[in-house]
């Protein structure tokens, strides 16, 4: 992973328990987040063995390298990669169903308090010949008891491969609209975004607007700058997976600035997968300077071993960048959630009472000030 990662995200956290102690107490927006990257690896290893799966190893330790992000895996097809294996594991209704709740109380351990969990039904069908709507079913209805287990909101987006069909790319989207009443709110594209260009999805993507779901495209991540112009301008895009490549195209960062197009920005995933070459090489401070619309995300917290406040030290440690920014990006992603006005309002409230009120804000602000 190279000594930048290991120097200023879980080694650095140690060194400062105080200040990710106090990281972990913040009330946290994650928009960006899989549910194919969010599998414990205990509970692999328990439904490994609960369903004979053939595994190249068995305990939970041997099996990390293989689920995983190593620090010789540093390409975005070898991160890819990752989940042929993770895919292997939905075996079960009880499986697909317990690894979402697992997802939430997950997210809820790491004080997040609005998420939205992006899966593909295609990844938890196909190993088992589940229907698509079989397993969209069960995320929605697992979701659902675990948000009244935990202090956490939750709303799906429905992904679709940038190599599936175009016949299976209507059907989930399909889905995604049927599936709104159960906490489904939008739809992504994701995926290999150098050799799957967006244009023969615009129909699907542009009709599920007018349906009224929420678009996020990755993009501007494996892929240069034109591909998030692309993204916004065919797929009606407002949100982008990733995007950072924006910074290599003035005219792209102009458009996104103008049309407030909101990134969701994954500091330590951008590293695993080789988009930046070191922590300190990341553009996420460029970003917030030339007034981009920044959200802070995990993108797969098991698959990268990180979580939103782990994310939240990189900002702060490698990024040199302050609570003020957390916070702005917290309510950027209340802005660009994919939620009514409404909803938006009761959580922009929530969050501003918690910022007067809550003390750690202040004695995070404390801490950063005297640099501890």
């Amino acid at each position: 992973m190279g000594d930048a990662y290991q120097t200023y995200t879980h080694g650095d956290a140690k060194a400062q328990p105080s200040l990710h102690s106090l990281l972990r107490k913040l009330p946290k927006i994650d928009l960006h987040r899989h549910l194919e990257g969010s599998l414990r690896l205990t509970t692999l290893a328990e439904i490994a063995q609960e369903h004979g799966i053939d595994l190249p190893a068995q305990g939970t330790e041997e099996l990390r390298p293989y689920v995983q992000v190593t620090n010789q895996d540093t390409s975005f097809h070898q991160f890819l990669a990752k989940f042929q294996l993770l895919r292997r594991f939905y075996r079960s209704q009880q499986a697909v169903e317990r690894i979402a709740y697992e997802a939430v109380a997950d997210a809820a351990d790491d004080n997040i308090r609005y998420l939205e969990l992006r899966f593909n039904p295609v990844a938890l069908s196909r190993n088992q010949n589940f229907s698509l709507d079989e397993v969209t079913r069960w995320v929605c209805h697992s979701i659902e008891r675990a948000q009244e287990d935990y202090d956490t909101m939750v709303r799906l987006i429905l992904q679709i491969g940038r190599d599936e069909s175009l016949k299976i790319a209507e059907e989930i989207a399909e889905l995604a609209v049927a599936y709104q009443s159960l906490g489904v709110v939008g739809i992504d594209l994701a995926g290999d975004e150098v050799n799957y260009p967006p244009q023969r999805f615009a129909p699907v993507f542009q009709r599920a607007s007018r349906e009224g779901l929420g678009i996020t495209v990755h993009a501007g991540e494996a892929g240069g700058a034109d591909n998030v112009h692309a993204a916004v301008q065919l797929l009606n895009a407002t949100r982008i997976g990733h995007g950072v490549r924006v910074v290599e195209n003035s005219e792209v960062v102009r458009f996104v600035r103008e049309r407030g197009v909101v990134l969701e920005v994954c500091p330590t995933s951008n590293l695993l997968t080789g988009v930046v070459r070191s922590l300190t090489h990341h553009p996420l401070p460029d970003l917030f300077s030339l007034g981009i619309k920044v959200t802070i995300n995990t993108d797969d917290p098991s698959v990268c071993d990180t979580t939103l406040s782990d994310e939240y030290m990189v900002a702060i440690n490698v990024s040199n960048l302050n609570l003020d920014h957390i916070q702005l990006a917290l309510f950027n992603a209340i802005d660009a959630a994919f939620l009514t006005d409404a909803e938006k309002h009761t959580l922009r409230r929530k969050f501003t009472t918690w910022q007067d009120e809550e003390p750690v804000y202040q004695v995070i602000h404390e801490r950063l000030a005297c640099n501890v």
